[in-house]
């Protein structure tokens, strides 16, 4: 015998229009509810890159995010390209970037981005005491370093959601 559904109770000072009226609650509200996203690349490319541009404005679009912040480690900017140090040597700087965006938008929610080196360094900045994300998406992860090592030790650190989104591409 199948029960009927339990009752949706408001609360006594709740009007019965407000229940179900979503211009009840104020453009500013429904602002703050969206998040602001730190979106890091990977260790090839700089954020002004064909790829980080799209997906840039992809996560913007389906995280209704207020922003997407880009930026590029400094072994990148200035137009000369270097091999990227130890992402244990970026972290510091990426740190940095996201007490920014932080910052510039309290309350909102912080979600942290990258691709590949950019994913790994986004998940040991999220480690960090202070950064409170509520949410990781890896573009790409480099589980295997070059040596073969498993480098899966700050996901099994991780308290947030992670999302790892492989990205394969199709000439």
């Amino acid at each position: 015998m199948a029960s009927s559904p339990p009752s949706k109770r408001r609360r006594k000072d709740q009007s019965k229009d407000d229940a179900n009226d979503v211009s009840a609650t104020s453009s500013s509200t429904l602002e703050k509810l969206s998040p602001v996203v730190v979106f890091a690349h990977g260790a090839g490319a700089p954020s002004s890159s064909d790829w980080m541009i799209r997906w840039k404005d992809m996560l913007g679009k389906a995280l209704h995010a207020v922003e997407v912040v880009t930026f590029d480690y400094p072994y990148i900017s200035g137009g000369k390209r270097r091999a990227p140090p130890k992402a244990e040597k970026l972290v510091d700087f990426h740190a940095d970037i996201v007490e920014k965006a932080i910052a510039k938008y309290p309350g909102h929610p912080l979600i942290l981005a990258g691709k590949s080196m950019g994913s790994r360094v986004s998940c040991m900045v999220a480690c960090k005491e202070g950064i409170r994300a509520s949410a990781i998406v890896c573009l790409g992860y480099p589980l295997k370093g070059i040596n073969g090592a498993v480098r899966d030790e700050t996901l099994l650190q991780l308290s947030v959601p992670i999302m790892l989104v492989q990205v394969f591409l199709f000439l």
